[in-house]
């Protein structure tokens, strides 16, 4: 045996500082890498001189930079003689390394100066990462163990189940006594099985097989859907099998498989809409129209009495499909508020002029009053605050053989960007039962019964004026005068303060085409329709105004004819043959490029929401709905000249 006292110390610490399992490294006080042993190369896989041109802070993990300050204070304060602490750090690869580090300070032997410090590294990565692992295993299981809604089952890598909790019993069947012992294909299937297992234990992709399980089987023969997660039970860190979590989605299913069906449902019923929409106001667009040209001619006296009761009737029925239309629109959640400067004064003034002429057919007496309080201009939707006022004042003017109807406004409250305004309509009409008050805004519902009312109407009038007064975030409601005579409704609508006076919100777009320096007497105008009654209406009515017409059956022809002629206005039907108006309104603008263009209306049977701004953002520069009005038509050929 080798005397101790004749082996070199030197060669020794040569020989454990070149071998040892360890890292052992010789650090700068300003952290600087003097030298470093194989195993600092190993652990962090840079060479010895790659060492030499960086500091161990560069590789030091950057959420670990303070872990060690307080033990380094101390260490070179003498007060301990060293430390260890644990470090992550990236290796060459930019992985990262766990490392449990020993670190000690050399000293001068004269002085006691610090010279340099001495860490010694140990990899501690895998341990780390198994201790994680199983960490993160416990917390996950611990986690899932507090939603008792769903199934959880432990099973071994060999496919034989361990346990289950009381979910599992209710979802499967069986007893947890009946599942234990029992292969997990017992559940899932045998294609499952196999497939799972085989991932397990080949450590594929675990996510990939939680989606192919899709089901549990119950003991009575059903299959269960449900959705699946993968949880591995780490014992001593090795992986000794896994949680499966089933959460029953049968009834989630079933409500997404309802919704699904109710989205085709109101699709269905929005392309119905738009259908009848358009197949109604066809010919009534050619009822009316004819109806309004015919006035214009020579009739006598009982020939005008005939033509103005068409009128009435197709003006009625027309007043019956914007109902049913509206109602339809808000039900569906397709109605939504324009907020524009609004007037409340003028509105009011508007509305009254046109339920004016009936109200003097029965001589009936309409009073307003306006408290000063309420602002002169407010953000607000115009059209909307109309609807509900017009068809009010309607009602009452109805249902009031004889006496008076009033209105008056008031504010209810005020904040500082808000004001709420109430609404009220008297009339010394017939009144309403006290038994039909609380079924007065139901759709469809009528105080005179079908068979013996003597007024026309939907029934959703008011039903539609409470959606509409909701969507204006306020409510609408009836009182009983004291006096048990007619009736009161009153409303509450929501604005923002305007600040200051703007533009009228009716003033016309600004537009590509002008008419200002026109010198002839009359403007040139196509008409591009495919319907031969529509046709006629629109050209017979744009004549008895005054004004040139060419017809022309679809898109493109029209599109032809602006090539060889330069017209002022197109009115162009949506719904044509061929090439649609969209798509001709966009092949004029290219065409026209570089020239004077014609200004395009839109004429359309759908009316639907959005459709004049769908229509306006297309490149077309005013719209109009049928059935087509002369009035409608002049206000348009007016509007357009003015600009």
């Amino acid at each position: 045996m080798q005397n101790l006292e004749t082996i070199d110390p030197q060669a020794l610490f040569g020989h454990i500082y070149t071998n040892a399992p360890i890292g052992i490294a010789l650090i700068s006080l300003d952290r600087k890498w003097i030298h470093v042993n194989p195993a600092v190369c190993r652990i962090f896989g840079y060479t010895e001189e790659e060492f030499m041109h960086f500091t161990i802070e560069d590789i030091r993990h950057p959420d670990d930079g303070g872990n060690a300050s307080g033990l380094l204070t101390e260490l070179w304060e003498g007060v301990i003689p060293s430390f260890e602490s644990e470090n992550r750090y990236l290796n060459k690869d930019g992985d990262i390394v766990w490392t449990s580090v020993h670190v000690s300070l050399v000293r001068d032997e004269n002085d006691g100066k610090p010279l340099y410090y001495i860490c010694q590294f140990i990899d501690v990565t895998k341990n780390k990462l198994a201790e994680m692992k199983l960490q993160e295993s416990i917390e996950r299981y611990t986690s899932l163990k507090k939603y008792n809604h769903d199934a959880i089952i432990s099973f071994g890598l060999d496919g034989v189940m361990i346990n289950g909790n009381s979910m599992a019993q209710q979802m499967t069947g069986y007893l947890i006594e009946e599942l234990i012992g029992s292969q997990i294909s017992k559940l899932i299937g045998d294609k499952n099985a196999a497939r799972l297992l085989l991932a397990l234990n080949h450590h594929a992709d675990i996510e990939r097989v939680e989606k192919d399980i899709s089901f549990i089987r119950h003991k009575d023969g059903h299959s269960v859907e449900v959705l699946v997660t993968l949880a591995p039970i780490i014992i001593q860190n090795q992986t000794m099998g896994f949680y499966i979590i089933a959460k029953d989605m049968t009834e989630q299913k079933k409500l997404i498989i309802e919704k699904e069906a109710a989205e085709k449902t109101n699709k269905a019923k929005s392309d119905f809409l738009a259908m009848m929409s358009h197949e109604i106001r066809t010919p009534m667009n050619g009822v009316i129209g004819m109806t309004d040209v015919l006035l214009e001619t020579k009739l006598d006296e009982e020939q005008m009495e005939y033509v103005q009761i068409i009128k009435k009737s197709g003006d009625t029925l027309l007043a019956i499909i914007n109902d049913i239309l509206d109602f339809s629109k808000i039900e569906s959640g397709k109605t939504e508020l324009m907020e524009e400067p609004l007037n409340v004064r003028a509105v009011l003034s508007e509305t009254l002029y046109l339920v004016m002429s009936k109200a003097l057919e029965k001589n009936l007496e309409i009073t307003t009053s306006v408290d000063p309080k309420v602002p002169n201009l407010v953000q607000g939707d115009v059209t909307k605050l109309r609807q509900v006022l017009l068809n009010l004042l309607s009602n009452a003017i109805k249902f009031t053989p004889n006496g008076a109807i009033s209105i008056v406004v008031e504010t209810v409250s005020q904040e500082m960007n808000t004001v709420r305004l109430q609404f009220a309509i008297r009339d010394t009409g017939i009144g309403v039962p006290k038994d039909q008050v609380s079924q007065l805004f139901e759709p469809f519902y009528q105080v005179d019964h079908f068979m013996t009312r003597k007024t026309e109407g939907t029934g959703l009038g008011l039903a539609i004026c409470k959606k509409l007064v909701e969507l204006m975030d306020g409510q609408i409601w009836h009182e009983a005068p004291e006096d048990q005579t007619g009736s009161t409704f009153l409303f509450t609508a929501s604005f923002r303060v305007q600040s200051s006076d703007s533009e009228s919100c009716d003033s016309w777009p600004e537009l590509d085409g002008s008419f200002e320096n026109s010198t002839e007497p009359s403007l040139k105008i196509l008409i591009a329709e495919d319907n031969e009654v529509n046709q006629v209406v629109l050209k017979k009515m744009i004549e008895k105004l005054g004004h040139k017409t060419t017809l022309v059956q679809n898109g493109q022809e029209a599109v032809e004819a602006v090539k060889r002629y330069p017209y002022d206005i197109i009115f162009m039907d949506i719904q044509m043959p061929g090439m649609d108006g969209l798509e001709a309104t966009k092949r004029i603008h290219e065409t026209l490029a570089d020239k004077k263009k014609p200004c395009i209306v839109a004429v359309t049977a759908h009316a639907m929401k959005g459709d004049c701004e769908k229509y306006l953002a297309e490149g077309m520069d005013a719209y109009v709905s049928k059935p087509i009005s002369i009035d409608a038509i002049s206000a348009i050929l007016e509007g357009l000249g003015r600009t």
